[in-house]
C-alpha cells in the first residue's frame, strides 16, 4: 500500500467519522429521521442513538458475505475504522455544541446534497 493510499484512506475515514459523529450520517439517513419524526426524539438524541448503534456489529453478517466472495479489502477496513474512530470523536465534539435548530438544518442540507449527487451524479 502506498503512502498516498494510506493518507487517502485516513482522510476518508476521518471525514466519514466526522460526518457520522457530527451529523449522524453513519446509518442516520434512515435511523435519524425515523427517530425524530416517528419516535419524537430530539435531533441530538436521534444522532447520538444512531451513532451508538454502530457500537454493535450490526453489519457483521453482510460484511461477512462480501468478505466470503472476496469483496473486502481488509487493509482498507483497518485503516478506515481507526480513522473513523478519531473522526467520529471530533465530529461529535462539534455537534453537541450546536443548537438543535442549526444541527437539524445542517443534517437536512447534507442529506439533500447527497441525494442530489446520487440522483444526478455520474
Amino acid at each position: 500500500m502506498s503512502i498516498s493510499q494510506l493518507l487517502t484512506l485516513i482522510a476518508i475515514g476521518i471525514f466519514a467519522g466526522f460526518t457520522g459523529g457530527a451529523l449522524g450520517l453513519g446509518g442516520g439517513v434512515i435511523i435519524v429521521p425515523s427517530l425524530v419524526f416517528i419516535m419524537g426524539l430530539s435531533q441530538h438524541t436521534a444522532q447520538g442513538t444512531s451513532l451508538a448503534v454502530l457500537i454493535f456489529p450490526v453489519a457483521l453478517l453482510g460484511a461477512y458475505n462480501y468478505y466470503r466472495e472476496g469483496y473486502v479489502n481488509v487493509k482498507f477496513v483497518v485503516i478506515l475504522a481507526l480513522a473513523f474512530f478519531i473522526g467520529s470523536y471530533l465530529g461529535s465534539l462539534m455537534s453537541v455544541n450546536l443548537s438543535e435548530k442549526i444541527l437539524r438544518k445542517i443534517f437536512g442540507i447534507a442529506v439533500l446534497a447527497l441525494s442530489i449527487k446520487m440522483i444526478f451524479g455520474k
